[in-house]
């Protein structure tokens, strides 16, 4: 027969087990994630440094075309405050607040999915 204090320990054992098994998914999932988001504000510094060369480079383009030294920023200047405008009237829209939402899930938590799928 079997004795009571080894099923005891028998069940602690797995317990404590499965307990490690889990901290070590949550540390594996919280890491992806961090990764993921280290990623995404590399990713977003980059494309501010090429916006900003790029809105440099077409303010140049159009004081030069305009001949005009400051026409060329203003132009770029004003093009930026209507995107801003647009953007503050469309802020309360769900139609964009779900797209930027989904987009961002997507790329934060897309390695969980993937690994799902690849199982």
């Amino acid at each position: 027969m079997l004795n009571l204090g080894e099923i005891v320990q028998t069940v602690k054992s797995i317990v404590e087990t499965r307990i490690g098994i889990i901290k070590n998914e949550i540390q594996d999932e919280f890491v992806t994630i961090l990764s993921r988001l280290i990623l995404l504000v590399i990713i977003g510094s980059l494309v501010l440094l090429v916006f900003l060369f790029l809105s440099l480079s077409l303010a140049f383009f159009i004081s030069q075309v305009t001949q005009s030294p400051y026409l060329g920023f203003l132009i770029v200047a004003l093009m930026y405050v209507l995107i801003v405008l647009i953007l503050y009237l469309t802020r309360d829209s769900h139609s964009v607040q779900e797209s930027i939402n989904s987009t961002l899930k997507d790329f934060i938590f897309r390695a969980k999915s993937d690994k799902k799928e690849d199982e």
